[in-house]
């Protein structure tokens, strides 16, 4: 079984930043790629960005020039820089990562950006 567990979610105030983390666990050779994907009330599951163990990021267009990912593999651990937030990016951030070819997902953390 693989866990994944997310933090650094939060309150924050438009133009600010939050760096959030997600540990995976468990039982696996290598899990690739870790992602990121967020839902805001009332709409659909959005892709925010995905990364493989050698690097390869890829990004909602959307989001480019904002968001960052990056992964420590050492520590099976995905990160997601945001910064410049803004009233449309409150949602539940979700991590996401696969196993052979099973998706895992964390229970999410909250981002909640003020005007």
């Amino acid at each position: 079984q693989v866990q994944l567990v997310e933090s650094g979610g939060g309150l924050v105030q438009a133009g600010g930043s939050l760096r959030l983390s997600c540990a995976a666990s468990g039982s696996f050779f290598s899990i690739n790629p870790m992602g990121w994907y967020r839902q805001a009330p009332g709409k659909q599951r959005e892709l925010v960005a995905t990364i493989t163990s050698g690097g390869a990021t890829n990004y909602a267009d959307s989001l480019k020039g904002r968001f960052t990912i990056s992964r420590d593999n050492a520590k099976n651990t995905v990160y997601l820089q945001m910064n410049s937030l803004k009233p449309e990016d409150t949602a539940v951030y979700r991590c996401q990562g696969r196993v052979r070819f099973t998706d895992f997902w964390g229970r999410g953390t909250q981002v909640t950006v003020s005007s």
